[in-house]
């Protein structure tokens, strides 16, 4: 955020994780308007990893919500904040869907996979890390930045 503000960019953060609760910098769209894991896992009784899915599955049945809250947006630089959980982007298509949602609305897309500094240190760790972040590049199918 800080390098696209210094560079006279227009951006704005995205909050795509239903169960963020703090943020460096307040996003201008926030799922938690729509849904918020918390209240999937009270009133549903799902789990965590569950609750999440659920959460992705009604903002696709209500995207509506979504168009409308990005429209506002489509000059400038977005970034999505999504949740950090593996199998939403390697065991199901609901983030594929997403991308390619996003594309025919005419963004541009691509992946930023962050891989902790941890995972550098620890020759195993790291390549369980590459591997993680190249089953996600498959199943995404967009540019990515690892």
């Amino acid at each position: 955020m800080q390098h696209c503000e210094a560079a006279k960019r227009r951006v704005h953060l995205v909050n795509l994780d239903p169960a963020a609760e703090r943020f460096e910098y307040p996003p201008s769209v926030d799922i938690r308007d729509l849904i918020t894991l918390e209240d999937v896992m009270e009133e549903l009784g799902y789990g965590p990893n569950g609750g999440l899915i659920y959460c992705f599955e009604f903002l696709m049945e209500n995207l509506d919500w979504l168009e409308e809250q990005l429209g506002d947006y489509e000059d400038d630089y977005l970034i999505l904040d999504c949740p950090g959980q593996i199998e939403l982007y390697t065991h199901i298509p609901i983030m594929r869907q997403m991308t390619q949602l996003l594309q025919r609305w005419n963004f541009q897309v691509v992946g930023v996979y962050c891989l902790e500094s941890q995972f550098i240190e620890d020759t195993s760790k790291y390549f369980a890390g590459v591997m993680s972040a190249t089953s996600a590049m498959s199943m995404l199918e967009i540019p990515h930045i690892n």
